[in-house]
């Protein structure tokens, strides 16, 4: 059975925990997905907020760039399952002189009182664990009555990259999808996942993250997905090698597609 490598970054080699730093920062830095965090933080009105929880904070991505805000003068605690993706959050934080309170665990269970954050925040998290349905429902205890919550990730059953062969293509991408995430179509039931937990949905953000002709953002995600397929179980090294190596090849040429489509939501705790 495949097995997500985001899902278990607390037992990976310092190889791939590099591959999935350098990606990590790779697409938190990139224009498009930086409007879209900072949509759904807008939203949640992330600058009112005294103390923030980053669940499955991985580099810091999305507290950094709280943290970076004009307006925003609170505390912001991270917290992920792997420890050296801490350490890496930690050193990157220190080196924009962010204080940030990064620290290993598990975001099903944690040593918060009830309330304890103005807002939480799950940036890239939902679609890589197994039992989403707690990760919300401790969100929704952790965060005070009446304040924000924002969950975003990709739809990544919607993820496909063009192929010369169709069939191949799809093959690929279905090998993509069922190795690298754990519930690739977690965002889709995330309006039930809210209710269940007792929020209310107060605001969607959809986008489709697409590039035909030549590719951008996704060269670095290709470059991740060669190394982390092989490590799932779902490709061999010669296989992501070249499925990655075509895809660069389209891109060169002008032929390329790639494609997913991304969800934020913001939910309030109520009174």
């Amino acid at each position: 059975m495949p097995t997500d490598p985001y899902a278990v970054t607390d037992q990976l080699d310092d190889a791939l925990i590099e591959v999935i730093v350098t990606r990590l920062e790779a697409r938190g830095t990139h224009p498009a997905f930086a409007r879209m965090l900072q949509d759904y933080l807008d939203a949640m009105d992330i600058d009112a907020a005294g103390t923030v929880l980053d669940l499955g904070c991985g580099t810091g991505v999305a507290a950094r760039a709280i943290a970076r805000r004009p307006g925003f003068a609170g505390r912001i605690v991270g917290i992920d399952l792997g420890p050296a993706l801490i350490a890496a959050a930690a050193r990157l934080a220190a080196a924009e002189a962010l204080d940030i309170d990064f620290r290993v665990g598990d975001t099903r269970s944690l040593d918060f009182a009830d309330g304890a954050f103005d807002a939480v925040v799950a940036h890239t998290l939902m679609s890589h664990v197994a039992d989403p349905l707690a990760v919300v429902q401790e969100a929704a205890r952790l965060v005070r009555p009446g304040s924000m919550l924002g969950i975003f990730d990709g739809d990544f059953a919607s993820l496909t990259f063009g192929h010369a062969d169709p069939a191949q293509g799809k093959a690929a991408d279905e090998a993509l999808i069922r190795g690298v995430f754990t519930n690739p179509r977690v965002m889709r039931q995330m309006p039930r996942l809210l209710q269940a937990a007792g929020l209310r949905l107060v605001a969607t953000f959809p986008y489709v993250l697409a590039e035909m002709g030549t590719a951008d953002y996704w060269l670095p995600a290709i470059e991740s997905f060669r190394h982390l397929m092989p490590k799932a179980g779902v490709m061999t090294v010669d296989q992501a090698d070249a499925w990655a190596a075509a895809l660069r090849r389209d891109s060169e040429a002008g032929v390329f597609f790639g494609a997913s489509n991304y969800y934020g939501y913001v939910a309030q705790r109520p009174d």
